[in-house]
């Protein structure tokens, strides 16, 4: 049986291959700085509330 060698890719050429790393860590810089920036958010977020609570809790009546 013959074997089908259609699926196989060709390789990439010197430039090509950096071209693709380079767009690579591009997007994976972006994606660090888009995490970086949604934690930022979520723990001010975070902080907010906490103040919040913790001026309801001091402000409700003991007892």
């Amino acid at each position: 049986m013959t074997e089908d060698l259609s699926f196989r890719r060709k390789p990439l050429t010197p430039e090509q291959r950096q071209a693709r790393d380079a767009a690579r860590r591009i997007e994976a810089e972006k994606a660090m700085r888009d995490h970086e920036a949604a934690q930022k958010a979520f723990y001010a977020n975070k902080e907010r509330l906490r103040a919040e609570r913790l001026a309801r809790e001091a402000a409700a009546p003991k007892g």
